[in-house]
C-alpha cells in the first residue's frame, strides 16, 4: 500500500484530524460538556441504527452501533454525575457497566449480563464467526433504546437528548 493511492488517502485522513480549522462539526455535538457529548453520540448512534434497521439489512452494523450506544448512554450519566472522567472512559468497553452498578444505576447482575452478551456475541458477530440476523439486530436496537431511555429518566437528562 506504500507509495500508492492508499497512502495518499491515509495522508488526507491524517491531515483531516490534525487541522480542524474551518471544518463543519456534527450538528448537536458541538457542546463542551463531556456528558452531553456522550449522550448526544448515543442519540446519533441510535438514529443511525434505526435508519439502517429500517433498510432491512446491515445487521452487523446495527448490532455494533447498539452496543456502542449503550456504552455512550451510561457514560453520559457517569460523567454528568461526576462518577468518572473522560480519561477513564477511553479504554475498555465493559468497565462502564460495572461502574454503573457501583453507583446504583443498575443492579450488579445487569452489568454481568451485558458484559456476557458483549463478550459472547458482539465479538462473534463483529469478526464474522457467526452471521448476524434480523432478530438479533432488532433485539439489540431495542435494548439500546431501553437503556438510553432509562438513563434519560434516571438522570433527568431527557431535555438534553437529540432523539426524536
Amino acid at each position: 500500500m506504500d507509495d500508492s493511492y492508499v497512502e495518499e488517502a491515509l495522508d488526507t485522513a491524517e491531515h483531516a484530524f490534525q487541522d480542524t480549522r474551518g471544518q463543519t462539526s456534527e450538528t448537536g455535538l458541538d457542546v463542551t460538556e463531556d456528558s452531553l457529548v456522550q449522550l448526544r453520540k448515543a442519540c446519533r448512534l441510535l438514529e443511525a441504527a434505526r435508519t439502517l434497521r429500517r433498510r432491512n439489512g446491515y445487521y452487523t452494523v446495527v448490532i455494533e452501533a447498539s452496543f456502542v450506544a449503550i456504552e455512550r448512554s451510561i457514560q453520559s450519566f457517569l460523567l454528568a454525575r461526576g462518577y468518572t472522567s473522560p480519561e477513564d472512559l477511553r479504554y475498555g468497553h465493559t468497565e462502564v457497566y460495572d461502574t454503573a452498578a457501583d453507583v446504583n444505576l443498575c443492579s450488579v447482575e445487569f452489568p454481568a449480563r451485558l458484559t456476557q452478551l458483549w463478550e459472547q456475541n458482539r465479538a462473534e458477530i463483529y469478526y464474522r464467526e457467526a452471521p448476524a440476523s434480523a432478530q438479533q439486530a432488532t433485539a439489540m436496537l431495542e435494548l439500546a433504546e431501553a437503556v438510553h431511555q432509562y438513563v434519560l429518566e434516571f438522570g433527568s437528562m431527557a431535555h438534553e437528548c437529540l432523539c426524536e
